[in-house]
């Protein structure tokens, strides 16, 4: 498949927050993003320590993007174009109508409900849009944070995966969460 069958990554809208493309002026602030350790905590690689890691990783995002199909959003306050954090539907296999997201959100943002308002459009592009009917996250089950917010939106704890991942020579654990379609119906009707 190339990119001429996927959809352009949407500009969508939630509450306090848009999602847009990722982009090449993105540079910066991503790379704000990804050498905050504090972000990077529960992530499966280190945080960056070089700026050029950020431009490597959005034209690899490009590239990539001309044979699979995924979504690399910038979360954006709705009155600026600066990213605050990103959020990503990938691993995206349409045969099982399923795929993955994940999301990080600068510290000066935590706690406002933002994380959550991110999630939101993306679920009911992958929902409505990709008709897909399972979304999963793979989550540090230390992150407690990460784990509170999937399952506000819906997500069931569905595994836990032991010494998963290996990063910057320690190692870490999966919880692994699931939601349905139908899940996500009741949740998105009640909010």
């Amino acid at each position: 498949m190339n990119a001429a069958a996927f959809l352009p990554v949407p500009e969508l809208a939630g509450a306090g927050v848009r999602l847009r493309a990722l982009a090449a002026r993105d540079v910066d602030a991503l790379f704000a993003l990804h050498s905050d350790a504090r972000v990077m905590r529960y992530w499966s690689f280190t945080a960056w320590t070089a700026r050029e890691q950020a431009v490597e990783h959005i034209a690899r995002l490009a590239r990539e993007r001309e044979v699979m199909e995924f979504y690399p959003w910038v979360a954006t306050r709705p009155d600026s174009d600066t990213l605050i954090g990103t959020c990503s539907l990938f691993g995206i296999h349409h045969e099982h109508a399923r795929g993955v997201i994940g999301y990080a959100l600068a510290p000066q943002f935590w706690g406002r409900g933002l994380a959550g308002a991110m999630l939101q459009p993306a679920l009911d592009f992958a929902f409505d849009t990709l008709d897909l009917n399972r979304i999963e996250a793979d989550i540090d089950p230390l992150n407690i944070a990460s784990c509170k917010l999937v399952e506000r939106a819906g997500f069931q704890r569905e595994g836990y995966l032991r010494e998963r991942w290996r990063v910057g020579g320690g190692v870490q654990d999966t919880a692994l969460y699931g939601l349905l379609r139908m899940d996500w119906r009741g949740v998105a009707t009640a909010t």
